[in-house]
């Protein structure tokens, strides 16, 4: 008998709840997408997904957490790339880059993506208030965790919420232009032109150093 090395039975548990929440949230979205979010029942999306609803409200606590669920693995992005900066880079530099970089591989969190399911899918987000509150739920969440990696206190909580508001008005404007037609290439040049100016903005307020003259409040 072959033994499992006891370091691989938690990653191989991971990956199936992993999978769980992915195929509950496919299926809710898919279900919200075809009816409309308020027309379709968690009852409904747990029988759809064959589980039973307390299994699915144990992955799930809420309904809009089946949709916002995509969000989670970005909650936390804003301070991983603070934290993982190379020396010598300031974290509002780093965090311009990385953003910058989101919008060449049209990553569906900076806006810029005219695939036809991101575009259903924002739709979806955009125009259902409860899934939109919760979305801000998932913003303010990120927002701690940036203020933690940049030193924590008053000025790093304040420059954490400039930062998040900051992604946010950027990847709606470059929706709201690609859902109204436009194609993510044709968005592009204005979409890095105005995360230049916001970035701009930012280090010239704060500075690129927590510690600094900007970030004592």
């Amino acid at each position: 008998m072959v033994r499992t090395p006891a370091g691989d039975g938690p990653g191989l548990r991971e990956r199936k709840k992993r999978q769980t929440y992915r195929t509950l949230s496919d299926t809710a979205i898919a279900l919200f997408l075809e009816r409309g979010f308020d027309r379709v029942s968690v009852a409904e999306v747990a029988a759809a997904a064959e589980v039973s609803k307390p299994t699915l409200f144990r992955y799930f606590p809420t309904k809009e957490d089946l949709v916002v669920h995509r969000f989670a693995d970005h909650r936390d992005e804003a301070a991983r790339v603070v934290a993982g900066r190379p020396a010598g880079v300031g974290p509002l530099t780093a965090l311009h880059r990385h953003f910058l970089d989101g919008l060449d591989r049209r990553d569906p969190v900076t806006g810029l993506s005219d695939e036809p399911s991101v575009l259903a899918f924002h739709r979806l987000l955009y125009g259902t208030p409860s899934l939109l509150a919760r979305l801000h739920g998932h913003q303010a969440a990120a927002e701690g965790a940036l203020a933690e990696a940049l030193g924590g206190g008053v000025g790093a909580r304040l420059a954490a919420g400039q930062v998040v508001a900051v992604l946010r008005v950027l990847a709606e404007d470059n929706w709201r232009r690609v859902d109204a037609g436009e194609s993510a290439d044709a968005v592009l040049p204005d979409a890095v032109a105005a995360a230049e100016v916001a970035f701009r903005q930012l280090i010239g307020g704060l500075g690129d150093e927590p510690g600094g003259e900007g970030w004592r409040r």
